[in-house]
């Protein structure tokens, strides 16, 4: 709970005089039928008007003063609740950015975005009315009783007789909602994962013609979901009117025993008047807390799940005893020693070993699913190997701080992702500090500045969401652009060629060979024609190595590669 409760240290002032308005608020409430004994006993009894009037305006005062206390509640608890889930929101959203692939693989996007979203706002919202409700309605409903108590205290023995009742009954119903409220959230989950699919997915599921079964999927999953917002709703609903039911019988017995008493002299019509506002005082403040019990009880399983996120550490953090001064083997860039790798316990990679030279490059070829992206991803870190060890110029990656590793390494990913923004913007996600002319230089490299120079903004012309208005191909040269603006001393092209052209793709290769001598291009294609210039080839196949070696050399004693240049055509033999 700490960490839920740390983003509210900045607001310690607001949690204190938000609630002490309050309290005021309410002692200034409790006093108004006390008030009202004094007017009906003295003024109205003796027809004394001046008295009424007088009266009249204390408690027109009181009430005033209550009004001001209230609206300075509701501003201090405006600003620690807003405050609050900005400041949580701020800490998840780092935290996730902080953790690896593998956690969030885990977690799952869908339901890190509704925990950032849909529980912090139910937590917001717990510590609004914690300032606002949580001491003034239990103060309201105690302080009712003691007032009442103190006009008569036989007669109260009817409210005490009610709270044990009540209190048994706001117990059952919230050990029924907190587990349902966890169903509900993960419902809300999986729901949102279809509604993701089928947003990000919508061409694939219309050129299939498979509308008609993800509407059928999302209502079955919808159905569900609101079948068990209804099966909570149902049992919180039960609080109000049962509460209502028990205090209202309270109050049949209160009157008829009070008109018992008033008939025998042992209380005044005034007290008795006075004594009813307190019991209904106190029914309304049993109504909030009924409520807030509902509401908390939705925290509860809102800060269980934000919690579990914010409790999750990364499995990869930088390492301790790292100094940009360590020194290793400058010669051997890019080294696997014995490598092996497995999503949670299916195996993907098995005992890879190479080495790899400045200046060279390497191609990584084989069928899908064979480890491809499994293997590059070791690089800059994104995961950790099972077994083995990662070496970037002779030091463990595990060895070095993670941003001072990763500076040195630009990765073109196989689906390219644009943020909103210019172009020149998404260029320079690479370089920060990357100047106009090295932008335009990243740009031409990587054959982008063709389609560039033809928009009316050309390097200031936005990028919308995700790069919608750009097409697959130039989305990848982009991307291209974005990791060459770094001049990076590892460059990861993973399959970002698939949608280009052989022409460009031919085009970009070449200039990639003009560029610096020391930086090594790692590629990952499909297309044997892509890689038979690089130094090295590596062939996986189902996360082994079946060959290693030159393109000439592979063709001839690899079979797995012969096949694939083969179906390809249009590489030299």
């Amino acid at each position: 709970m700490r960490k839920l409760l740390e983003p509210l240290k900045s607001y310690k002032l607001h949690l204190i005089v938000g609630p002490f308005f309050k309290l005021i608020e309410a002692i200034l409430e409790l006093m108004i039928p006390t008030l009202m004994v004094y007017v009906i006993d003295n003024g109205v009894k003796n027809k004394d008007t001046g008295y009424i009037i007088r009266m009249g305006f204390v408690m027109l005062l009181i009430a005033a003063i209550g009004l001001c206390s209230a609206l300075i509640c509701q501003y201090f608890a405006s600003l620690a609740s807003q405050g609050y889930g900005a400041a949580l929101r701020k800490k998840l959203f780092s935290h996730i950015n902080g953790l690896s692939y593998k956690e969030l693989d885990t977690l799952g996007t869908s339901s890190l975005v509704n925990r950032i979203t849909n529980d912090v706002n139910v937590l917001q919202q717990a510590v609004a009315m914690f300032i606002r409700l949580v001491i003034r309605a239990p103060f309201i409903c105690i302080g009712s009783v003691v007032m009442a108590m103190m006009l008569d205290l036989k007669l109260s023995l009817i409210i005490l007789a009610c709270l044990p009742v009540l209190s048994l009954v706001i117990f059952v119903i919230m050990s029924r909602i907190v587990p349902r409220y966890k169903k509900v959230q993960k419902n809300l989950d999986e729901l949102s994962v279809i509604l993701r699919e089928n947003l990000s997915g919508v061409k694939v599921i219309r050129a299939f013609a498979r509308r008609s079964r993800e509407i059928e999927r999302f209502n079955m999953k919808n159905e569900e979901f609101a079948e068990n917002s209804i099966k909570v709703g149902r049992i919180s609903a039960l609080l109000s009117p049962i509460t209502t039911v028990i205090m209202n019988f309270a109050i049949i017995a209160i009157i008829w025993f009070g008109g018992l008493r008033v008939n025998t002299g042992n209380m005044s019509q005034g007290e008795m008047i006075a004594f009813i506002n307190y019991v209904s005082y106190m029914v309304a403040a049993m109504l909030v807390i009924a409520n807030l019990v509902v509401l908390y009880t939705r925290a509860a399983a809102s800060a269980m799940r934000v919690r579990e996120v914010l409790d999750t550490q990364s499995s990869i953090t930088d390492s301790p005893d790292y100094s940009p001064s360590i020194t290793g083997n400058p010669d051997c860039a890019v080294e696997f020693k014995n490598v092996s790798f497995a999503y949670n316990t299916q195996e993907t990679l098995k005992d890879i070993s190479f080495s790899l030279k400045k200046g060279e490059t390497l191609g990584i070829i084989g069928a899908t699913g064979s480890g491809k992206s499994s293997l590059i991803n070791l690089i800059p870190r994104f995961y950790d190997v099972s077994s083995g060890a990662v070496f970037v110029n002779g030091i463990d990656v595990r060895q070095y701080k993670i941003s001072d590793l990763r500076s040195k390494i630009s990765i073109v990913n196989q689906k390219a992702s644009l943020l909103s923004g210019t172009v020149a913007d998404n260029i320079r996600q690479g370089n920060p500090n990357a100047t106009d002319a090295e932008v335009e230089m990243a740009a031409r490299l990587a054959q982008a500045s063709t389609f560039i120079e033809r928009l009316p903004l050309k390097y200031q012309s936005v990028v919308e969401r995700d790069g919608a208005n750009f097409s697959g191909g130039q989305k990848q040269r982009l991307s291209i652009a974005r990791a060459l603006v770094r001049n990076p001393e590892i460059l990861i092209l993973d399959d970002s060629s698939s949608a280009l052209d052989y022409s460009t793709d031919a085009s970009i290769r070449s200039n990639l060979r003009t560029i610096s001598r020391d930086m090594i291009q790692i590629i990952v294609t499909q297309r044997a024609e892509s890689i038979s210039h690089a130094d090295y080839i590596l062939v996986l196949d189902c996360g082994d190595i079946v060959g290693f070696g030159k393109h000439h050399e592979l063709y001839e004693s690899c079979p797995i590669y012969r096949e694939i240049c083969d179906i390809g055509g249009g590489v030299p033999k």
